[in-house]
């Protein structure tokens, strides 16, 4: 939506996966809704709650993880500090007890079975990814509010217009890249540059700075955690984690206990095509087991895309020498200014656009991040991010079992490697002879949003969702 003024720290929250739109989302929708009744007094009030999930949100609610989010969320956890250990025995003592503390504060009685209702045929207006929080009160009364959980865990309340989400004045309001262009041509500012500047209007710059640098860490250590854990993936369909395997296998066997010394390591491997392919691959593959395991991830601008501006990233900085704080600052400021563009041309929400929106808009981020970084011009940044886009144009998300894991995890290798791919097209490219522009792509992205059949929209009512069975062992 234009005119939307979004922060670095929009595009990018750390959270718990498997799903930002389905997870994270709701989550924080629960909590906005405890906060509502603390405001008003109510919360001692309440003796009984219902949690009605909609759309999408009711369609693969189980395998996203929306009932356990929303559960946590009116317990009044956060996702960003809450012990990623602690998940599952937590949620099973909501179900076992019949009670939940809301809040941290008033325990009522609580039926998983009965209190939280999937309305697989219902489906509300705004946006397919609704959840309706109903409170009941001692003296009869009931409270109840809507929310929407409309990508990359940003939430909108029934009745409130999206761009309350950041209500500042800009230096350099863009909603458009020609709009960033034209600022960037004015004041001869690259792309990161022109968004740092913007960020001063919400902090101060050493705050942003070490917020983007709390950022890098997430994900630094989401990688590391990835490629250094084994075992198969929660959910029923027995995917095994390849990332640890294939880290075992490029480092020959040889374990190094903290990040710094393995990637010393991987870097004295070589920079062979073959090698930094699969490097690639890894880094995406870790991510995203990580997050189909409810471990703690970076929104980028999604969980369901979470692997593919981190493995991108850590190309970069393995094998491009890249391992400085402020090229790192670059990298994140960059990308997240793309993501904008797309969330307000279009969506970044796979239940409104397939999996275009997801890992389409993810690898343009990072295709431009990467190409801003490689020493590219600003047209050159904007071309690679179009370059991205548009070779993901009309990619459904059909999700096997409504979990985000086939074809999900590999889809962020994918869509890393086409990232580099273009960032070093555009590099070797003349911008000004491109046929396509940056816009045209985010518009064509959301007409093909529009046209697309509802069945291909995270409703695992088509493709692979529908042509796989679950009972098929894993190659």
């Amino acid at each position: 939506m234009a005119n939307e003024r979004i922060s670095i720290f929009d595009m990018f929250k750390i959270g718990i996966g498997p799903s930002s739109s389905h997870t994270l989302g709701p989550w924080r929708a629960a909590q906005r809704f405890v906060e509502i009744l603390r405001n008003k007094a109510l919360l001692n009030e309440v003796v009984g709650i219902n949690i009605l999930l909609y759309g999408s949100l009711a369609k693969t609610g189980v395998g996203h993880g929306t009932d356990i989010a929303v559960l946590l969320g009116l317990s009044g956890d956060d996702p960003v500090t809450f012990d990623v250990s602690q998940v599952t025995p937590k949620v099973q003592e909501i179900k076992t007890s019949g009670k939940i503390n809301l809040g941290a504060e008033q325990e009522v009685t609580f039926s998983y079975t009965s209190d939280l209702m999937f309305l697989y045929t219902e489906s509300l207006p705004y946006h397919p990814n609704a959840v309706t929080f109903q409170a009941f009160l001692h003296d009869g009364k009931a409270v109840s509010e809507t929310y929407y959980s409309i990508g990359g865990g940003f939430v909108v309340q029934e009745g409130d217009a999206e761009s309350v989400l950041s209500e500042v004045e800009l230096p350099f309001p863009v909603d458009t890249a020609q709009e960033l262009m034209v600022w960037c041509m004015r004041t001869g500012l690259k792309i990161s540059e022109l968004v740092m500047e913007n960020e001063l209007s919400w902090r101060s710059e050493e705050q942003t700075k070490e917020g983007i640098l709390h950022i890098f860490r997430t994900l630094r250590d989401c990688i590391y955690k990835g490629c250094h854990t084994a075992g198969v993936l929660p959910g029923g369909l027995h995917v095994e984690r390849r990332a640890a395997k294939m880290n075992k296998r490029l480092l020959s066997g040889r374990a190094y206990e903290d990040y710094d010394s393995w990637l010393s390591a991987i870097r004295g491997g070589g920079k062979d095509f073959g090698y930094i392919l699969d490097w690639v691959s890894c880094f995406a593959l870790a991510v995203n087991e990580e997050n189909a395991s409810f471990g703690r991830v970076v929104t980028a601008p999604t969980n369901g895309a979470s692997g593919v501006i981190p493995a991108v990233l850590q190309y970069y900085i393995t094998f491009h020498d890249g391992y400085w704080e402020e090229k790192i600052m670059q990298f994140i400021a960059t990308a997240s200014e793309i993501g904008s563009i797309f969330k307000k041309g279009a969506t970044i929400s796979a239940a409104m656009g397939g999996c275009q929106a997801e890992i389409g808009v993810s690898s343009a981020m990072a295709a431009a991040a990467l190409t801003e970084c490689l020493g590219g011009s600003q047209r050159q940044v904007l071309m690679a991010a179009e370059i991205a886009m548009e070779h993901h144009l009309g990619l459904t998300c059909d999700p096997i079992g409504g979990l985000v894991q086939i074809p999900c995890i590999e889809r962020n290798t994918m869509g890393a490697v086409k990232a580099i791919t273009a960032a070093q097209l555009a590099l070797n490219s003349n911008p000004d002879k491109a046929k396509v522009s940056l816009d045209a792509v985010v518009s064509t992205m959301w007409d093909t949003a529009q046209d697309m059949n509802a069945k291909y929209k995270e409703t695992a009512d088509g493709g692979l969702a529908i042509k796989v069975p679950l009972s098929l062992p894993e190659c």
